[in-house]
């Protein structure tokens, strides 16, 4: 009995591994839709403006150029930072998936209040209980009150 050699398993096996792996991710994955702008902003903390960053749990909106599509949500937390796209991770972006803080210590979206916990972006309730809010790196000189960041 002569056997034949089939390509067919070994293609479907190709295009599964190849979804599979460009699918899967690390934290930082957001909804396929999310807008991926540049991201660098130098905020100098000596500033008024960027007084309440001097402070555990201070936190405030950066809308400059090169903040993303929405801008930022920057806050304090002991001697590091978190900064937040103000797009919501889990949805599309429409005119009411912008970020807000709520009381100081929640982060909101307003289209379906789903919300995260301010100083660590876990979820506390809604829809997107496994997708926190995207983060970026960032550098601070504490000599010159030199925040940055970047993405």
């Amino acid at each position: 009995m002569k056997k034949t050699f089939s390509i067919l398993p070994i293609l479907i096996l190709l295009i599964f591994s190849n979804l599979t792996i460009n699918s899967c991710g690390s934290r930082e994955d957001t909804v396929s839709c999310f807008p991926n702008n540049p991201v660098n902003v130098t905020l100098n903390l000596n500033l008024p403006a960027y007084n309440n960053l001097n402070y555990d749990g201070g936190w405030i909106y950066v809308n400059e150029q090169q903040a993303g599509t929405r801008g930022l949500i920057v806050v304090r937390v002991g001697d590091t930072f978190k900064a937040y796209d103000r797009n919501a991770p889990h949805i599309c972006p429409d005119a009411n998936t912008t970020l807000e803080v709520k009381d100081n210590i929640s982060i909101l979206c307003p289209k379906d209040n789903t919300r995260w916990i301010l100083r660590t972006g876990q979820p506390e309730s809604g829809a997107a209980t496994s997708l926190p809010p995207k983060t970026y790196p960032y550098n601070y000189d504490p000599s010159s009150k030199t925040l940055n960041i970047y993405y």
